[in-house]
């Protein structure tokens, strides 16, 4: 008996604990024939409510079959094999519940103690679902979800025997008197979870398969329910009470809510490789009609590699002046994009930008100048982060560079910063204009949803890499991991990112720090920078959304893309410190209000993504940090769900601190939106962004 016991590695010193326990399951032993006995049938939706509860047992039994208890108080013995028998069951029972813990912990981040019991669990998993739970296991549907506008209807299935629940368990209509201090799920959640806020649900969160017919069966009886007020009606159909809930919902009333700017980044194309704007008549009507439905500007991406394309320091700005001339004509505002990096050949890139060819020049003799992998194939999108402080660049650091260009810039259109035509300029700190390195390249074959290969083998990051190790006292780290698989690998399949691998090491942790430190120093040097040339103006950068391997243990592809953002380590506070430092905002484009709905990626289930945890995390570490936050949409979007998702995100519900986006570029602009019926969408998203009450949508 104590070698089974040993088996689900529970000694002998939790046997005091159990005390009360056994004696527990003695009595439920007792009352076992009474309770097979009950017929008690619940349907419990965990995002509206009781949907029935079927108890027609349930007061007869409460007072006919209690139990008798024997004259004096004595209880009926039991055998000691029997008491040992009941024992192991429990070690058994809390040997399944600690391995629960172990996988919720390890996969699903949820914020357990040690010595968690099942209470905390199914406590965790409510609170998720959108129930609140107060430390005294009182459960209740958040306000957020219950409170509906007279006239209004739902698509939730709300009808109980309500009259058959007892009194002390009936939450009460008004959920605001029932603890000051939880008013939502969200608001008890943020307390413990690893993100500062959690977003409530809303009706809009709602699939599209959830806007078909809905109905739910309530059990035995002949009388119907009616309910005017939640619109939900009652049949009989076959004996059964059959209830129909209306689908339409009443939109959330933007009316009053903070004002948000929208913006419409133009097509790459709009300025050639020679400098020269590119059918500038069609670009005047299209601005036309977007100032037509109250966009408020536009986004110019200002490509090095046409600016600066044939000498140093020889910069042709001309197409740039005609089209800025154009866009404050129109008195419209405008959001620069500088980027360093190429375009083209990445998911979404229409047009070919490559680097300038004194550079790429320089890159035909020193190919160490670009990012590079283990298998020492070169990555020209942009310049390697090694060369920011070397002088290979005819005689310039890199950073220098950068330094030159955004001053020509600065002094090319000083007219349009004094009278904050230009009201944000955003530096491109890598590929795709984003602070992260080129982990997965489609030109090297990369395809979603790979983890991607660590991208630090040209000699000047390597270099980088001995000193650090030298200065840990360890120079045979001085290398990349050699287990972390290829670029379409996943994380079980190597030794580096599988569960328990070699990243959460000595040596692996080791690596990450100094992998994730370059990137923030990087940033921070030409940030710096940038907060001079731009004095007085808004500044930001980008940061990638990395959202697929985001739910296992190593977040692999976050990882080899340079945010140390595995369960035991937070990636995005140390950016978000250094963007607070230097006065930056963040511009982060995320692709979560897409799943669900048409996406080029395939968000199947099968891949352990979370478009929306990971956005979540970045957006309350940036406003933790007291970073702004400007969004972009990563894809195309137009219609009523896509609109729908924007808005909740862009002016969260009831967040605490009132935090909201302080605009939305829309990417980008195309043939579907200049469409009438699209645009009339739109005007009516760009009313609600304003701040103002737009057509209701039409399901």
């Amino acid at each position: 008996m104590p070698s089974q016991m040993q088996r689900f590695g529970i000694s002998d010193e939790d046997d005091g604990e159990m005390g009360m326990d056994v004696k527990a399951e003695d009595e439920d032993d007792d009352d076992e024939d009474e309770e097979k006995n009950m017929e008690t049938t619940s349907v419990v939706d965990m995002h509206g409510g009781v949907l029935s509860v079927n108890s027609r047992y349930m007061n007869q039994q409460h007072y006919q079959d209690q139990p008798v208890t024997p004259v004096g108080g004595a209880r009926r013995c039991r055998p000691q094999e029997e008491k040992e028998r009941t024992k192991l069951r429990e070690r058994q029972r809390r040997a399944i519940t600690a391995k629960i813990l172990a996988g919720l912990r390890r996969h699903g981040n949820y914020n357990l103690r040690v010595r968690a019991d099942i209470n905390d669990v199914i406590a965790a998993l409510a609170r998720e679902a959108g129930w609140v739970v107060l430390p005294d296991g009182t459960t209740f549907p958040c306000r957020s979800q219950v409170t509906r506008p007279a006239g209004g209807a739902t698509n939730t299935a709300l009808a109980a025997s309500v009259s058959q629940i007892p009194a002390e368990n009936a939450p009460s209509t008004s959920l605001g008197c029932i603890s000051p201090g939880y008013k939502c799920t969200a608001d008890y959640s943020s307390s413990q979870s690893k993100t500062a806020f959690r977003p409530t649900s809303s009706p809009y969160d709602a699939s599209s398969s959830g806007r078909s017919h809905t109905s739910a069966m309530l059990g035995d009886g002949d009388e119907l329910l009616n309910d005017p007020l939640l619109g939900v009606s009652v049949d009989s159909v076959d004996d059964r009470q059959v209830l129909d809930a209306p689908i339409k919902l009443q939109e959330r009333d933007f009316s009053g809510t903070p004002f948000v700017p929208v913006f419409v980044m133009l097509p790459s194309g709009v300025i050639n490789t020679k400098c020269e704007l590119v059918d500038p008549d069609g670009l005047v009507r299209s601005l036309e009609v977007l100032r037509s439905v109250n966009v408020d500007g536009v986004m110019v991406e200002c490509w090095w590699g046409i600016v600066e394309a044939h000498h140093p320091l020889e910069y042709n700005w001309n197409g740039y002046q005609m089209l800025f001339q154009i866009i404050r004509e129109m008195k419209m505002k405008i959001q620069v994009l500088l980027s360093f990096h190429e375009c083209g050949g990445n998911m979404g890139d229409e047009v070919c930008i490559p680097l300038p060819n004194w550079v790429t020049n320089i890159g035909r003799s020193n190919p160490d100048i670009y990012f590079t992998d283990r298998a020492g194939r070169r990555n020209p999108e942009c310049l390697s982060w090694g060369v920011d402080k070397e002088r290979v660049l005819s005689g310039r650091t890199a950073i220098e560079v950068y330094f030159d260009y955004m001053r020509s810039f600065r002094v090319e259109f000083n007219e349009y910063f004094d009278n904050a035509t230009i009201s944000l300029v955003v530096i491109g700190l890598g590929p795709s204009g984003e602070l992260r390195y080129p982990s997965n390249p489609v030109k090297h074959g990369w395809q979603y949803p790979g983890i991607g290969e660590f991208q630090c083998y040209d000699q000047y990051l390597l270099k980088s890499l001995r000193k650090a190790t030298e200065i840990r006292g360890q120079p045979c780290w001085a290398r990349g991991p050699e287990n972390s698989g290829a670029y379409n690998s996943r994380p079980q399949e190597t030794g580096f990112f599988c569960d328990g691998g070699d990243y959460d090491c000595y040596y692996g942790r080791f690596f990450l720090s100094w992998y994730s430190q370059l990137l923030v120093d990087h940033g921070d040097q030409i940030l710096s920078l940038a907060k001079l040339v731009f004095e007085g103006t808004s500044i930001a950068t980008k940061i990638s959304d990395i959202h697929w391997w985001y739910k296992t243990a190593s977040h692999a592809a976050e990882l080899t893309g340079g945010y140390y953002n595995s369960c035991h380590h937070d990636g995005y506070a140390s950016i978000m410190k250094m963007l607070g430092r230097r006065g930056a905002s963040l511009f982060f484009a995320n692709s979560e209000i897409m799943t669900g709905i048409d996406h080029p990626l395939d968000f199947s289930e099968s891949i352990p993504h979370h478009p929306k945890g990971l956005a979540w995390q970045i957006l309350n570490s940036a406003w933790d940090a007291g970073v702004a936050i400007y969004s972009q949409s990563s894809f195309p979007y137009n219609g009523e769900d896509e609109y729908t998702y924007i808005l909740e995100r862009a002016k969260p519900l009831d967040h605490p601190d009132g935090k909201h986006f302080l605009s939305l570029t829309f990417l980008r602009l195309n043939s579907l939106l200049m469409e009438r019926h699209n645009l009339i969408e739109f005007e009516s998203f760009i009313k609600k962004m304003h701040g103002h009450a737009g057509s209701q949508y039409q399901t």
